[in-house]
């Protein structure tokens, strides 16, 4: 008997363990990390490319090595805190937002361009001027995503850097920011110094001294509630499991009922300025929803259907994305109407992929009451043990929008799949009439 009770015990201990490690892979991380993009990150390079005895020549580089994570405007901001008395002399391929305090330069017109402690920097928009302008700037803050856009991942621009006394030496700024809610940047980190290639290739060119600042993204950090929640249905089911009630909040306060039309509406659709979350009331109270229904069941496949509402009233989304993780992705034979790349970052498991709209025809996801939905269907070859699986299976189990992580409902809610491509009713019936068999022989 003891024997027994002990292991009971352990097969206990092994549930609760495999309970522990499911919830801790599937929550969403606060600390910056994220499973699907293990390596994902923004990276400032502050290349010292002079120094000069009254200035410093430097060139600042902004790269987003995030694979589905952009930068959307009104876009980035770059700050830091200068450790003696240095200003921005002159700038190239982006601005300070503030000239401040100069009187400390005697140069007539030729004031520095900033004298701020703590500088922040600004990307130039694509209308700015010729004579202002440095390669890869000028996208008013845009950073594109290295799986959606690789071409467009980077902001550079120059600075002269000098300081009232001009015999100190160049030191390295502290203290960055980015400017963009939810990340946060660490300390610079001096790396080998970067080369630079001029005359087709055949001479390079070596910066004075190379700094790395890293910058970390945390959901947690950007936003105290979700941003988007998971609806789910099935051909075989008349009934929608919706989005978990109070999904990303339960403030009816920051809703506009159907009908409504709030006076601000108009004047912040004309403003470039960050727009604010105001949405349609519902039970989740969500700005997007993403709704996945399992349209059909061919012999050999499963015909899939995504929705992405919009339920945001004054913000169109621009680039957006939308990644999920399925058991049957590595089945998934052809997707109509957005682009889809395979995330795999793990290198051997292909269950997680990338989706996002086609430029010029749904790469814009509109705001709610202007056709404020994108859609796209799929084909999933039924593998070896698909078209088995059951209770949730034909479902994916995680979903992100933006890269943000979605509200799914309670696996025990999702649709049941049946044991085969037919009928669910057809199977019912089956099992209704074995079991009265079953107990007409028992009884006679």
């Amino acid at each position: 008997m003891t024997q027994f009770c002990f292991s009971v015990q352990r097969s206990v201990d092994m549930v609760f363990s495999l309970i522990s490690f499911f919830i801790l892979i599937s929550v969403s991380p606060s600390n910056g990390y994220d499973p699907l993009d293990p390596h994902g990150n923004i990276t400032i390079k502050w290349d010292l490319l002079q120094s000069n005895p009254d200035t410093s020549d430097v060139r600042v580089s902004i790269f987003n090595f995030q694979l589905y994570r952009h930068i959307e405007r009104p876009g980035w901001q770059l700050g830091w805190e200068w450790q003696g008395d240095e200003a921005i002399m002159s700038m190239l391929g982006a601005e300070a937002t503030e000239q401040g305090n100069c009187s400390r330069f005697k140069g007539g017109e030729n004031l520095p361009h900033c004298c701020e402690k703590k500088p922040m920097i600004i990307d130039l928009l694509p209308e700015a001027s010729f004579n202002m302008k440095t390669s890869n700037c000028c996208k008013g803050g845009v950073l594109s995503s290295m799986v959606q856009d690789p071409s467009n991942y980077a902001a550079i621009f120059v600075m002269k850097i000098g300081a009232v006394n001009s015999s100190d030496q160049f030191k390295m700024p502290g203290n960055f920011s980015f400017g963009v809610s939810g990340y946060t940047c660490g300390q610079p980190v001096r790396v080998p110094p970067s080369r630079y290639s001029s005359d087709s290739g055949r001479r390079w060119t070596q910066a004075v001294g190379t700094w790395n600042i890293t910058c970390m993204y945390s959901q947690f950090m950007a936003s105290s509630s979700p941003k988007c929640c998971v609806s789910l249905s099935a051909f075989y089911n008349t009934t929608i499991v919706p989005c978990p009630k109070c999904s990303c909040s339960c403030h009816a306060s920051k809703c506009v009922m159907f009908g409504e039309t709030p006076p601000v509406l108009q004047e912040m659709r004309d403003s470039n300025q960050q727009i604010p979350t105001l949405i349609r009331c519902s039970s989740h109270m969500c700005p997007i929803r993403i709704h996945w229904h399992i349209k059909q069941s061919y012999k050999q496949y499963w015909r899939v259907k995504v929705t992405l509402n919009n339920r945001n009233i004054l913000k169109n989304y621009s680039q957006w994305n939308l990644e999920a993780v399925h058991p049957n992705f590595k089945n998934l034979t052809q997707v109509f109407s957005f682009n889809y790349e395979p995330l795999n970052p793990y290198g051997h498991i292909n269950d997680s992929g990338m989706f996002w709209g086609i430029r010029y025809y749904n790469d814009m996801l509109l705001q709610e009451g202007e056709n404020g939905y994108v859609q796209t269907e799929m084909l999933m070859r039924k593998g070896e043990n698909f078209p088995n699986f059951r209770q949730g299976w034909g479902f994916p189990t995680r979903v992100l929008f933006n890269g943000d992580e979605c509200v799914m409902p309670l696996p025990d809610q999702y649709p049941t799949l049946p044991n085969t491509g037919g009928n669910g009713l057809i199977i019912s019936l089956s099992l209704l009439v074995l079991s009265l068999l079953v107990l007409t022989i028992v009884c006679f």
